[in-house]
């Protein structure tokens, strides 16, 4: 289980074994930037690579301004590497319930493939079921995003759809979307059965970090 502490009324810094999730600093920007300017990160989770400082600033004091959002950080360095965030009901299209939420999440790439986004992941799915009192947690990746597909399949999500022709308007195109979903007792119960086969790390059965 992750530990948590205050930071102010409402913004809390997570940790899990190798990671920090703490709110976004506007002195983040340069280091927001360097990863979020590569073709390869954000037009495939639909926006547009960062074309400046300046904007990655902007991104972060208007759109990374959520009450349950984070920079992923190593502990080493505390710098941000990338962002997860659990949407809460009026920021997110996937549900209309106070009691669900929407995942979100990116990483930089030169630190894809060591399971750092799952470990995170695992951690706001703790806090959603955990400290938020949420019922559902609801995700989605975009056909031919077969990165967010695996960790949405290691931290248990199952799935519920697909949807044709849907709109990407930062990128004024339309793609195909799945969505999956996590309940709480799911949840549970997927803790509980790692647990009695001696997992150190939670994980829905059959599915492999």
């Amino acid at each position: 289980m992750g530990q948590m502490r205050a930071e102010g009324a409402l913004r809390m810094t997570l940790e899990t074994k190798r990671l920090l999730l703490r709110p976004w600093e506007a002195g983040d920007a340069e280091s927001l930037f360097e990863y979020a300017k590569s073709p390869d990160v954000g037009p495939i989770a639909g926006w547009p690579p960062h074309r400046s400082v300046e904007e990655s600033r902007d991104v972060i004091r208007n759109v990374f301004s959520g009450r349950e959002a984070y920079a992923i950080c190593l502990k080493t360095d505390g710098k941000a590497i990338g962002a997860i965030e659990l949407k809460l009901n009026g920021h997110t299209d996937m549900t209309a319930r106070d009691d669900e939420c929407e995942l979100g999440y990116w990483l930089g790439k030169p630190f894809w493939g060591r399971g750092i986004v799952p470990e995170a992941a695992r951690e706001l799915l703790r806090r959603a079921f955990e400290d938020l009192g949420m019922a559902r947690v609801w995700v989605g990746y975009y056909e031919g995003n077969d990165k967010s597909k695996r960790v949405q399949e290691k931290c248990g999500f199952r799935y519920q759809w697909r949807s044709e022709n849907i709109d990407v308007p930062l990128l004024h195109e339309k793609r195909t979307g799945h969505v999956s979903s996590l309940t709480k007792e799911q949840w549970r119960q997927d803790r509980l059965c790692a647990a009695a086969q001696g997992g150190n790390e939670w994980q829905r059965p059959g599915s492999q970090f």
